[in-house]
C-alpha cells in the first residue's frame, strides 16, 4: 500500500528511470512520453488521488503537487500531463462519489490506470472554459455529444475524456455540465498539428469529437460551481508544482555550472556566484507562493462549508488567478537568469547546461489559459469585490 513515501520513491523513480532519459527525444520529436507515462501507470501513480476505500493511495493534493515538482525536474512535459490527468481525477473525486456509476469508474481506474484527458477548449468560445457551444443531446437513457475542440492535450493517447457542454441544446452557454466519456464511446478527428515551441511532448492538436454514453456520466453538480471550488484552483497548484519543477532544473544546471567555476579556481568567488544568490532568491519566491496557497486550499477545502464559503468567493479567485499569473511571469525570468550565469554553454543545445527545453517549456505557463484572459476576468471581479 503507497503511503506518502513511497509515492515520491515511485515518482523519483519514473523521473530518474523514464522521464529523464527521454526528455530531449520527447522535446525534438514531439512526441508523447510513453515510457514515463507507462510507469507511472505501472507505479500505479495515476490513481493516487483515488480514496482508498475504493483501491486507490488516498494522496494529498499536496503530494500530487510534490510530485509534479519531482516529474517536472527531468521533463516539464510528463509533470503537465500528470498535472492535467490528476485534475480530472480530483474533479470527479470531490464532485461524483455519490453517483455510483463514478464510483465504480474510479474503482476500474484504480485496476487499469486509465489516463484521462480534459476537453473544456471549444471553437468559437476564445478559451474561455466557462463558456460551450456544444450540448448534450438525450435519447432515452443516453445522450450524444459533438465538440470540436481547439486543443486536446494527450487526446489520441487518453483513455478517457472528461468534457465540459452545455445542459441542453436550449440551455445559455454558461449553463455547463460535466460528462465523462469512454475510449470505446468516442471518436477523435485530429484538425491539425502540434508542433510548437515548447511543452511539445503534450502532443495538443484540435480534435472534432463525438461521443454517446449513458446519462449516468453527466455529473449532477453544475460545472460552474466545480470550476469555482476545485477545477481553477486545483489546476493552478499542479501547474505550480510544474512550473516549480522546471525552474529547479534550470537551477540546479546553473549551480552546477558556478561550482564548476569555483572548483577551476581554488579560492576564489565566480562572478557568477552573485547571479546565482539572485536566482536562488527567485526561485524561493515561486516555490513559497506555490506552497502558501497550496496550504490555504487545503485548509479551506476541508472545512465543513467548503461547497458554500471562501472557495466560492471572489476574493479567492481573484487570488488563485494571481498565482497563475505571477508564477508563469516569474519562471521565465528565472530559467533566463540561468542562461546568463551559464552563458554561452547554457545557449548550446549540445551542453550539459543547455537551457533551451527549459526556457521553451517556460513560456508555456502564460499562454496556458491566457494571462491576459486571467487578467480581464480580475478586472471584472475587481469592479464588484468590496473593500479589504
Amino acid at each position: 500500500m503507497h503511503t506518502a513515501a513511497t509515492l515520491m520513491e515511485s515518482a523519483r523513480l519514473v523521473a530518474r528511470e523514464y522521464a529523464a532519459p527521454h526528455a530531449d527525444a520527447v522535446d525534438k520529436d514531439a512526441r508523447f512520453p510513453q515510457e514515463a507515462v507507462d510507469a507511472l501507470k505501472q507505479e500505479k501513480l495515476l490513481s493516487a488521488y483515488v480514496p482508498r476505500e475504493l483501491g486507490g493511495a488516498g494522496a494529498s493534493l499536496s503530494e500530487l503537487v510534490e510530485i509534479c515538482d519531482i516529474l517536472g525536474r527531468q521533463c516539464a512535459a510528463t509533470a503537465m500531463i500528470f498535472a492535467m490527468h490528476q485534475i480530472q481525477v480530483i474533479t470527479i473525486v470531490k464532485h461524483a462519489l455519490d453517483n455510483p456509476w463514478y464510483r465504480d469508474y474510479l474503482q476500474r481506474l484504480v485496476q487499469h490506470q486509465y489516463l484521462i484527458a480534459s476537453v473544456t477548449s471549444e471553437v468559437g468560445v476564445g478559451g474561455e472554459m466557462r463558456r460551450s457551444r456544444c450540448a448534450v443531446e438525450q435519447d432515452g437513457d443516453h445522450f450524444r455529444l459533438i465538440k470540436d475542440a481547439t486543443t486536446i492535450s494527450y487526446g489520441a493517447q487518453a483513455d478517457d475524456l472528461l468534457v465540459t457542454a452545455r445542459r441542453t441544446p436550449e440551455a445559455a452557454g454558461s449553463d455547463q455540465v460535466l460528462i465523462l466519456v469512454s475510449k470505446a464511446d468516442y471518436t477523435l478527428e485530429q484538425k491539425g498539428n502540434w508542433d510548437t515551441m515548447g511543452m511539445r511532448g503534450t502532443c495538443s492538436p484540435p480534435f472534432l469529437m463525438t461521443a454517446t454514453g449513458s446519462l449516468n456520466q453527466i455529473i449532477a453538480q453544475p460545472f460552474g460551481d466545480m470550476s469555482a471550488q476545485t477545477v481553477v484552483p486545483v489546476s493552478h497548484l499542479l501547474w505550480g508544482g510544474c512550473w516549480s519543477g522546471c525552474a529547479i532544473a534550470a537551477t540546479n544546471k546553473a549551480r552546477a555550472f558556478v561550482r564548476g567555476q569555483a572548483r577551476a579556481n581554488p579560492g576564489t568567488v565566480p562572478p557568477t556566484a552573485l547571479r546565482l544568490a539572485e536566482l536562488v532568491s527567485m526561485l524561493q519566491s515561486l516555490r513559497s507562493s506555490v506552497q502558501a496557497c497550496l496550504t490555504e486550499y487545503e485548509q479551506l477545502a476541508a472545512a465543513d462549508d467548503a461547497a458554500s464559503g471562501p472557495l466560492s468567493s471572489i476574493g479567492y479567485s481573484l487570488k488563485m488567478n494571481n498565482l497563475k499569473i505571477d508564477a508563469t511571469q516569474a519562471l521565465p525570468q528565472i530559467v533566463t537568469k540561468a542562461l546568463s550565469i551559464c552563458g554561452i554553454l547554457g545557449y548550446k543545445n549540445d551542453s550539459k547546461f543547455s537551457m533551451s527545453r527549459h526556457l521553451r517549456d517556460a513560456h508555456s505557463a502564460a499562454l496556458m489559459v491566457g494571462n491576459d484572459r486571467i487578467l480581464a476576468t480580475n478586472a471584472n471581479l475587481l469592479l464588484v469585490l468590496k473593500d479589504d
